[in-house]
């Protein structure tokens, strides 16, 4: 008997940590679609935009502009915005909204580094919108 009671005593610690994780992932998972639902609704206006300034560029090369530097920021612009674009939904194929077949320390692994991708993708739709707000006139 008094080797039963260690042992219940360790369970009882495993399970109760693996509880605790439990409910740190579904935070972390929560933090993670935060992060993404912040700039998804933008997707439409990064598009709006790209097209834009393609089109803003295709206007001064028919005018035969001599201003090519202008011609060729407005292109970079609409590839910032389209890369910005097209990162979202790479992210957004790769993530995985279930744990599978992980355990908790794994599924914390992995919720970690999608926050960091996740937040890269916002930095870089963030960072197109700015420079298409400074680019772009109205």
């Amino acid at each position: 008997m008094n080797r039963f009671i260690p042992f219940l005593i360790i369970v009882i610690f495993f399970v109760s940590c693996g509880s605790s994780l439990e409910e740190e992932n579904s935070e972390m998972r929560a933090k993670v679609i935060a992060v993404h639902d912040e700039v998804m609704p933008m997707m439409g206006k990064l598009k709006s935009l790209e097209k834009r300034a393609i089109s803003e560029a295709s206007e001064l090369e028919a005018e035969n502009s001599s201003d090519s530097l202008k011609i060729q920021e407005l292109k970079a612009l609409a590839y910032d915005l389209e890369q910005a674009y097209e990162a979202m939904f790479v992210w957004m194929r790769q993530y995985d909204n279930e744990n599978g077949e992980r355990n908790p320390e794994e599924v914390k692994v992995y919720l970690e580094e999608q926050m960091e991708k996740v937040k890269v993708v916002n930095e870089k739709i963030t960072t197109a919108l700015n420079k298409a707000d400074k680019t772009l006139k109205d």
